[in-house]
């Protein structure tokens, strides 16, 4: 399967290159992408033409054959017998110019020429020793700094070395005295939270605000069904006016009421709460009390003498 690859720009100022065909070169540069993570691939110069030259039938598995020779004679591959007997290929630069991140397994056998059987398990011996040597101090004062640090039976923790019970002065030096009361009306200098302060005067607990969106909520609760939004961003903005011009919340929800009952826009609403604010109670009209009807005792009187 074919594979991403990186080609360095030096590539095509390299001698090595320039001594093979543009053919070869261009042969060498698709075994890049075919060879697996260690860069090795099978030596099938039939397989390799219908992998790189599949659209150029000029170019068959002879012409590939005579790229793999060039290769070769210039040490860009190296072409092997593996020990199961089959021929393999290997890009003898290929760890100096590919780096992979997490190669996969071994497809094909090492190379002989190249590749001496455990060179890699070898290298990596070399440097983790090489990594272990370069930590070595840090890891001998890591060692002794874990033996410090251990707590023992005997050892007080850290940071309390050389001090006994907690001392019973107060911070900064203060005495008893600093928080014993000043004089017959004056309360101590220091106070407990959440004690009340002494003397007569007191500021008056400031009145709850109300805020628009809690009366907006007030009225979409009492309503049978949710206001559409827009309905109730016009009635928002309307509220949050009249607050602004400081009149109490009970006239605006007196308002909210008779805006709600009535189902009218939210453009009247100054107009309901003027109505609650201002609106004077009628009175009761004088009524001439009820008077059961009798026949007058003087009908001339009382019609004129006509009937």
């Amino acid at each position: 399967m074919a594979r991403i690859r990186t080609i360095k720009p030096e590539a095509f100022a390299s001698e090595s290159l320039a001594a093979v065909s543009l053919s070869a070169e261009r042969t060498f540069f698709g075994l890049l992408t075919q060879a697996d993570d260690h860069g090795r691939f099978r030596d099938q110069p039939a397989v390799i033409a219908g992998l790189l030259w599949s659209l150029r039938p000029d170019h068959g598995p002879l012409g590939v054959e005579d790229d793999l020779t060039q290769l070769a004679a210039a040490d860009l591959v190296c072409r092997y017998e593996g020990d199961d007997g089959k021929q393999y290929l290997h890009v003898t630069t290929w760890r100096r110019h590919q780096k992979i991140n997490r190669p996969s397994g071994v497809r094909a056998p090492a190379c002989p020429h190249h590749e001496a059987a455990g060179s890699s398990e070898t290298s990596r011996q070399g440097r983790r020793a090489r990594s272990e040597e370069s930590v070595s101090p840090h890891g001998v004062l890591a060692e002794d700094s874990r033996q410090t640090n251990e707590p023992s039976a005997n050892r007080e923790p850290a940071g309390r070395t050389g001090f006994g019970e907690p001392s019973p002065r107060a911070h900064g030096g203060l005495t008893e005295a600093a928080v014993t009361p000043q004089g017959p009306d004056l309360g101590p200098r220091i106070l407990d939270l959440g004690s009340i302060p002494s003397g007569g005067a007191s500021a008056p607990a400031p009145s709850p605000t109300v805020s628009a969106k809690q009366l907006i909520g007030e009225y979409v609760a009492a309503c049978a069904h949710r206001p559409p939004e827009k309905v109730l961003g016009h009635l928002g903005r309307e509220i949050h006016q009249l607050l602004g011009e400081d009149i109490a919340a009970d006239h605006i929800r007196a308002g909210l009421d008779r805006l709600r009952i009535k189902g009218l826009s939210p453009s009247v609403l100054p107009s309901l709460v003027n109505e609650a604010m201002n609106a004077t109670p009628p009175q009761a009209n004088p009524r001439t009390p009820y008077r059961a009807w009798t026949n007058p005792a003087d009908v001339e009187s009382a019609y004129g003498g006509d009937l």
